[in-house]
């Protein structure tokens, strides 16, 4: 079968060009032989080269890499997780079973369970550093400036961790063994840190956890929530956040991960990502706007100034999915399985009048707007008794395994500082 490709005459010379089509995708570095100069290059063909570059504000239009691990299509609403229909996951497995497929490519098994385990739960006994610096908050400060804090006080204290930024080689890239051991702990460092944060909010005792268990049921161990429905339901829920292709968040961790530091520090450059208000912070805004509202009978004037563009209506549609997001109707299942809870819940009940007006009206059908996976899941948070102020960092703690799998697939690819460039625009003269 012929190769796909584009025919391209460069107006400013007359040449001609062929660039290959792999898949839906041309690569960059074919589009830059557009107009650079040929054979011997000195600095008067520099001068008169013009290369072609490509423009893409927010990276809209651009693949800054190729991954096995994820693969969304926005048109038919599918997700697969190393191809696995996400689907089949969330009704035969638990999140356990899939961060270990995101991560290492394969379902675990007993064994490999236990071995990852207890060295999470090894990761999860914090130094007294740690404890300090989480506590030296006030109680009511928000919780995405003591995740830095503390996740900081964990990196001082991991001697592997500090030795990566007096390297002269990498430490990570082509050495998995080494990654996959300061991943894990990386992991088990959020966790504690965000525990540690709940208890200390809600002037709890902070627990310590124990090498049996697995990450969630630890997390809720260390918060001091025994409840055995919660665990039950973050078990499934939290596969629907274990990963989303190359989200915002995702690539900021590779972007700091190209530098070749670690995995502590990466993460945090997506944990802070994560707090924007167009991407994880919208679920305050939303939460805000529920607020705002107060009951169930307000909610159809609050639609309708939303539609005369008064307003902005957090946590609906989505950019990549142009027919439903396949994970909500598995929430719905959840939403189900605790409509009682939901029900209960004055908040959430402004929420799901929301959600109905929202379905039934002209103007969100028409636009295809709908409640996105990532509010319609915090409403079960809210439902099992979370604060607001917990939600994010509790979601961001689902989703960075998933980004940790990006940044191990990253260490198996040639090394490559990402520096994206730029168009330069002269000033206007005054």
């Amino acid at each position: 079968m012929e190769q796909q490709h584009l025919s391209v005459t460069d107006s400013r010379t007359g040449k001609e060009y062929t660039i290959p089509i792999e898949g839906d995708y041309v690569r960059a570095a074919d589009i830059a032989k557009i107009g650079a100069p040929e054979g011997k290059i000195d600095l008067a063909a520099l001068q008169a080269a013009h290369p072609l570059r490509v423009i893409d504000n927010g990276f809209a239009n651009t693949a800054c890499m190729e991954s096995s691990i994820t693969h969304i299509d926005g048109l038919r609403g599918t997700i697969r997780y190393r191809d696995f229909p996400i689907e089949g996951l969330f009704h035969e497995y638990i999140y356990e079973d899939v961060m270990h497929l995101i991560i290492w490519g394969h379902l675990p098994n007993d064994q490999q369970k236990a071995h990852v385990r207890e060295a999470m739960a090894k990761a999860m006994n914090p130094p007294q550093s740690v404890k300090d610096v989480i506590t030296a908050f006030p109680r009511d400060s928000e919780t995405f400036p003591m995740i830095l804090a503390g996740m900081s006080a964990f990196a001082a204290s991991d001697s592997v961790v500090c030795k990566t930024r007096h390297q002269q080689s990498a430490m990570f890239h082509g050495h998995l063994d080494v990654a996959d051991e300061a991943l894990v702990r990386t992991i088990g460092y959020l966790a504690t840190t965000i525990s540690l944060i709940y208890c200390h909010k809600n002037e709890k005792t902070w627990t310590a956890p124990e090498p049996e268990r697995n990450l969630l049921g630890n997390l809720l161990l260390m918060m001091g929530i025994a409840d055995p429905q919660v665990e039950k339901c973050l078990a499934k829920l939290w596969i629907l956040y274990a990963d989303h292709e190359m989200t915002n968040s995702t690539a900021a961790v590779l972007h700091a991960g190209s530098t070749l530091i670690d995995p502590v520090a990466a993460i945090t450059a997506g944990i802070i990502c994560g707090y924007g208000p167009l991407h994880g912070g919208a679920i305050d805004l939303a939460y805000e706007g529920f607020r705002a509202i107060g009951t169930p009978e307000r909610v159809p004037p609050f639609i309708e100034r939303i539609k005369a563009k008064g307003g902005r209506l957090f946590g609906y549609g989505h950019r990549v999915y142009k027919t439903r997001d396949p994970r909500v109707s598995l929430i719905e299942e959840l939403l189900k399985e605790h409509r009682d809870a939901v029900d209960a819940n004055p908040l959430l009940r402004v929420a799901m009048a929301v959600d109905k007006y929202a379905n039934q009206d002209a103007y969100f059908i028409e636009r295809g707007l709908k409640a996105n996976a990532d509010l319609m899941g915090c409403f079960l948070y809210t439902a099992m008794g979370f604060d607001t102020d917990m939600i994010i960092a509790i979601t961001i703690l689902s989703r960075v395994p998933g980004a940790l799998a990006h940044w191990r697939e990253s260490l198996t690819q040639p090394v490559k500082l990402w520096r994206p460039q730029q168009k330069y625009k002269a000033p206007l003269a005054n």
